[in-house]
């Protein structure tokens, strides 16, 4: 990630000379380097003890094993000695020299980082299973230094960190002139950081969206209709109606939309309690070649049609919520179109959403079991 910078500090009201203005830029930087150096000793003291009360003192006791470690603490060890050194430079002045030699091992974090969900995991499965280490890590948390904080919560501060550093980085470079041999250094380590920033970011998308999969994937009965595929996104999900092509009553039907894929589904037998609220995969309409248009005129009210055409087969869906057949115009588009283009998908965290299953029952006509054909199988595009 690039990142630009105005060639020369923001001016600030009040100040009517270069002289002055260059006294406010100091002043600025000054408070916010005060900052970071006393955060960054509150941060090194929470590290050193986690990697002291937890990760030595587990080390010595044996009670989890090296790969078990590894995976929930990962790579805290090396951060800490970055962080140690980077904060030498600090209290020493030396902020430009420390930032550049401690963005030069961000490696340790993007290792961090990468296995932040995985090292829950591994913490989850290590509490359920394993009653010593219970015992051993309530044991610790109870220690006054850690203020109440859970291991969960301790292991958050590595990322937690990327972010604050961003935006003290970010105030340092704007409040320092650009003939300042320390402005590049910091230009530099704010573009390293937003890096690591971003691939923060990017993991929390990619998490989210495997959990929207295996939710799915669980409220569909049997295991015909699979809808985890590597490179598959979930999009959104809603009830929309049938239009049959002989003018029979239009049925309601549970729509789950991917970035290459629409998945029709039906509601499991109300007589069945063990199903639940789960479905029935009826079809499975690969997106690649598909097109969607509006169409008016042809409902009461506020609502109306979209028109989905296939390959082998042309649907219509119907909505009496006008917002709702917007949402789901805008979505099939945008989805069809970054499939056709080969564009890859990048989701904001607010397009990852769905509607409660039950509510939009209640505002629908029971669905009747009829015979259906088979679940048409598509796979993920490739590339």
């Amino acid at each position: 990630m690039t990142m630009s910078f105005s060639p020369h500090p923001p001016n600030f009201p009040g100040c009517n000379s270069i002289q002055e203005q260059r006294d406010c830029w100091e002043r600025k930087c000054s408070r916010v380097a005060k900052e970071l150096v006393q955060t960054e000793q509150h941060y090194c003291q929470q590290l050193e003890l986690v990697t002291t009360v937890f990760v030595e003192i587990l080390k010595a006791k044996g009670t989890l094993k090296e790969e078990i470690r590894e995976g929930i603490f990962s790579s805290i060890k090396s951060i800490l000695s970055m962080n140690q050194s980077l904060l030498v430079h600090l209290q020493n002045g030396y902020i430009g020299k420390g930032l550049e030699q401690f963005c030069s091992h961000l490696h340790h974090y993007n290792t961090y980082v990468d296995n932040i969900y995985n090292a829950n995991k591994v913490l989850g499965i290590q509490l359920k299973k394993n009653k010593a280490f219970r015992r051993f890590k309530k044991l610790q948390e109870a220690r006054p230094q850690f203020h109440n904080q859970k291991l969960e919560d301790l292991l958050q501060l590595p990322v937690q960190r990327i972010n604050q550093y961003k935006y003290f980085l970010q105030d340092l470079a704007a409040n320092t002139s650009p003939d300042n041999p320390e402005f590049e250094q910091f230009s530099r380590a704010v573009a390293a950081m937003c890096d690591v920033s971003q691939r923060i970011h990017d993991n929390a998308q990619r998490h989210e969206n495997q959990l929207q999969l295996c939710r799915v994937q669980k409220l569909l009965k049997g295991r015909k209709t699979r809808v985890l595929a590597p490179g598959r996104w979930f999009i959104r999900e809603g009830w929309l109606k049938i239009v049959p092509p002989k003018g029979s009553e239009a049925k309601p039907k549970m729509f789950f939309l991917f970035s290459d894929l629409l998945l029709q589904a039906k509601c499991c037998s109300p007589l069945s309690l063990s199903n639940g609220e789960k479905f029935v995969g009826q079809h499975a309409y690969p997106l690649q070649d598909a097109a969607v248009e509006k169409v008016f005129g042809h409902t009461m009210g506020h609502g109306g049609l979209l028109s989905l055409t296939f390959p082998k087969v042309k649907i219509l869906l119907m909505s009496s919520n006008h917002d709702d057949l917007n949402d789901w115009y805008q979505c099939l588009s945008s989805a069809i179109r970054k499939l056709q283009s080969k564009q890859p998908v990048v989701l904001q965290r607010d397009e990852l959403c769905y509607r409660p299953l039950h509510s939009a029952l209640d505002h629908t006509n029971p669905v009747r079991k009829t015979n259906m054909t088979s679940i048409v199988s598509a796979a993920p595009p490739r590339g």
